[in-house]
């Protein structure tokens, strides 16, 4: 279920939201384990009680199916799913900065032990000699707010209660008025404590005293040429973080480095990485049995990156049955959902080139005079794609209907093929979503007054054909094209300049580096807070720009797709083309 997020966060304040998901880690060091495991609450087994907790503070639905009750300025009744537990205190229950309020941990490690502000300034005040440069940039953060917190003792199931219920701390202070009431009965408190308390509490599975492992995913009909340009750079950013780290504790223990593993504590330092290869082979109706026997043999904490020319979907499902992250696999197949949790997308894929076409065909003035829009496309997963991105973005504005054709796969698009989809005659859009062999037939048909007047094709599937498209041909033809253009900038709209085609190959080296500032922002954040929901909850709140073969990909809460568009151009006339920007790069 995808949570329901705040208000987005004004951007000054992007860098204290991040800062404040590492609030944990400074308010439980040193902390011993919370309150045991609980007994389940009576007539539910422990996991029946803790997926409906999970229920409870993801979506905040009761355990007989009803949305919870919550109580904001003192007396005014909501639906609890629009104030859901997760809503500010994200997932991992490890807090959250929203506006100018911050949200403390909600997790039973930190709730269940006393909070000491004085004992915790001084520790903070030796942390701002400590840590890298953004760790102490963190800590003199924390100091400046450390008097949102005062003291108080460690809660207790019936004071923890009260405080859900009634708004305040075991020391009856009054949380801040944004805060929800929720007046819960007993059994669904119960509930919801059980799963507080479990919630962030143990390491999630591929963590181990000295290593987090990790995996990636290739596989078998990816060319060696894609696979190398993917597994070499990931595999130098493992030797290079796991030699920095080892360079580090050597330095603060004076230790060989054959003995650093052995000396990294399990709850203080952070983890040596590791990264294996999880080969898939077969068609993809034979992948989720494989990646169940590795995950088996050797869980991981998630998955980075990962390739495939096939539909990503036996990934997709295995990681949200699963709770694994997976980052920014590249594929042109991903899943397209509005519920999906645990993958991290560079975008859409081809189905963000439909999506694109038909926003770009709606907004245009008069694009046609009274003819059909009819899409064509190989009845393929790539060709269906393209189709139902396109598709579903012409029907949310009860627009004309939309005329299909489906052509069986390996069946080329043929004059005639064309000329009966769109009616000999007929002044017709002509959404095609095949390769270069179709532009013969399109040049046949589109001569004289009759025939096509506008065609949509795509970039990534014309490919070196880009160039191949007749003069006759440019002035009506509409080209979707997915990454960033030469000496452009994000933000032009309907620009004139002309920039130097770049055949939309796969960009995978271009890919596989935009993950390392990404790992790297987690790796600085996560610290000892091996939990798998906290490592996107860090990725959601980061908002990085990264540098990649897209315009630009960004993080928000709860998004899917860092890629957000796609742009629309044309080609010029001549023998030597150029590009011709016809869209911003998100065309709405």
């Amino acid at each position: 279920m995808t949570p329901r997020r705040a208000p987005s966060v004004p951007r000054s304040l992007l860098v204290p939201l991040a800062a404040l998901l590492c609030l944990a880690t400074l308010l439980s060091a040193g902390l011993s384990p919370a309150a045991g495991e609980g007994a389940s609450v009576p007539g539910l087994s422990r996991a029946e009680t803790l997926r409906l907790g999970e229920r409870i503070y993801r979506g905040g639905i009761l355990s007989s199916g009803e949305p919870l009750t919550a109580v904001v300025q003192g007396d005014i009744p909501v639906e609890g799913t629009m104030f859901s537990c997760v809503s500010c205190h994200l997932r991992s229950g490890l807090g959250s900065f929203e506006g100018d309020i911050l949200t403390p941990p909600t997790n039973g490690d930190i709730l269940y032990q006393p909070w000491d502000s004085h004992i915790e300034t001084a520790r903070l005040r030796r942390g701002t000699m400590e840590g890298t440069s953004k760790q102490r940039k963190r800590t003199l953060f924390y100091l400046t707010r450390i008097g949102e917190f005062p003291s108080r003792p460690a809660y207790t199931d019936e004071t923890l209660a009260d405080a859900i219920r009634e708004g305040a701390d075991p020391e009856g202070r009054d949380f801040i008025g944004v805060m929800p009431r929720y007046p819960f009965g007993d059994r669904e408190m119960a509930i919801l404590i059980e799963y507080l308390k479990s919630l962030s509490k143990d390491p999630s599975p591929g963590v181990t005293d000295t290593t987090i492992r990790f995996a990636t995913v290739v596989s078998g009909e990816v060319s060696r040429k894609e696979r190398d340009e993917l597994l070499v750079p990931l595999d130098r950013y493992v030797r290079i973080y796991n030699g920095h780290l080892r360079r580090k504790t050597r330095k603060s223990t004076g230790a060989r480095a054959e003995e650093v593993v052995r000396l990294l504590p399990a709850d203080s330092e952070p983890r040596l990485v590791s990264l294996v290869v999880w080969e898939l082979q077969g068609s993809p109706e034979t992948w989720r049995g494989q990646l169940e026997e590795y995950y088996r043999k050797e869980p991981v904490f998630a998955l980075l990156s990962g390739i495939t020319t096939k539909e990503w979907r036996p990934v997709h499902e295995f990681c949200e049955e699963n709770a694994i992250p997976s980052l920014l696999p590249i594929t042109d197949l991903p899943v397209v959902s509005e519920t999906g949790w645990y993958t991290l997308y560079f975008s859409k894929g081809y189905y963000q080139e439909g999506e694109t076409a038909a926003r770009h065909l709606a907004r245009t003035e008069a694009p046609v005079s009274g003819g059909p829009v009819v899409q064509v496309y190989p009845d393929t997963p790539e060709g269906n794609a393209f189709a139902s991105g396109f598709r579903d973005a012409w029907n949310e504005g009860g627009r004309a209907p939309l005329l299909e054709k489906a052509l069986p796969a390996g069946t080329q698009a043929t004059r005639e093929i064309l000329e009966e989809a769109t009616g000999k005659g007929r002044r017709s859009v002509l959404v095609l979503w095949t390769g270069a062999e179709a532009i013969p037939a399109l040049n046949a048909m589109t001569g004289g007054d009759g025939g096509v007047s506008t065609i949509y094709m795509s970039a990534t599937l014309l490919k070196e054909g880009l160039l191949a498209v007749p003069e006759a041909l440019r002035d009506k033809t509409y080209i979707t094209y997915p990454y960033g253009l030469t000496d452009t900038g994000p933000g032009m709209m309907y620009a004139k300049k002309k920039v130097t085609p770049q055949i939309t190959d796969r960009r995978v080296p271009g890919k596989a580096a935009a993950i390392y500032p990404v790992l790297t922002e987690i790796f600085s954040w996560l610290e000892s807070n091996y939990f798998r929901d906290y490592m996107f909850d860090i990725v959601d709140a980061s908002m990085l720009v990264v540098a990649s073969p897209f315009e630009r990909i960004t993080f928000g809460p709860g998004q899917r797709y860092a890629s957000k568009g796609c742009y629309i151009v044309q080609l010029s006339k001549g023998e030597r083309p150029e590009l011709v920007r016809k869209s911003g790069w998100v065309v709405h």
